[in-house]
């Protein structure tokens, strides 16, 4: 009896670890005290294109991507950056050298889309990008607006840049470097990432210290 129930809860921990995939990163908290004031953070903010190299912490890495488009109303699902009308057609996918994660904002998740180092495909010919440890790509979703309409198009853009500013702010705030860029190997990633023919990689933000 007792090896039953030892072998049936062995078994419950086998299912509960395959329900997150193995490559997939659960974040900390993110830590909504830290930074500066939203004034200085304007103050302050500028472009930077170089960067130490050194990886990102785990808790940067959070912080960063939950600033950038996360949840911050539970009960309703919305978002630190707004949307057109309210669609959250943007999907955050974070480069680093060790793979390609999309952002799933409602599990505060990352989850693994490529290994490897995809960096170069964000770079689009700037090679500065590849010294960043971290880019993030804005990838609009036009189905939610109904199709891949010029309309769509512009209205995916601007919701891209929103992100965009929300992490160029946070970045000034707590001391991060960044620059906003539309160039990027659209082709490239549409691969790398699996996208579909009506989700449009519009921006992205190299990210280091």
């Amino acid at each position: 009896m007792k090896k039953l129930i030892l072998s049936a809860f062995m078994l419950g921990i086998s299912v509960l670890a395959g329900a997150q995939n193995a490559g997939d990163i659960k974040l900390p908290e993110p830590n909504t005290d830290r930074g500066t004031n939203v004034m200085k953070a304007l103050k302050d903010r500028k472009s930077d294109r170089t960067c130490n190299g050194k990886e990102l912490s785990l808790n940067d890495l959070s912080d960063l991507v939950w600033a950038a488009n996360g949840v911050n109303r539970p009960a309703d699902g919305k978002r630190t950056a707004p949307s057109a009308l309210n669609k959250q057609d943007i999907d955050v996918y974070v480069i680093t050298a060790k793979g390609a994660y999309k952002y799933i904002a409602a599990k505060h998740t990352l989850q693994l889309v490529a290994e490897g180092d995809h960096r170069n495909a964000v770079a689009g010919g700037q090679d500065f990008v590849n010294k960043f440890p971290v880019s993030l790509v804005m990838v609009s979703d036009l189905s939610k607006f109904g199709g891949s309409s010029d309309r769509a198009k512009l209205t995916g853009a601007i919701d891209a840049g929103i992100v965009s500013q929300n992490v160029c702010i946070f970045c000034s705030s707590v001391g991060l470097k960044t620059v906003p860029r539309m160039s990027m190997n659209n082709e490239e990633l549409t691969k790398i990432l699996k996208l579909n023919e009506n989700q449009l990689p519009l921006m992205n933000n190299p990210v280091g210290y």
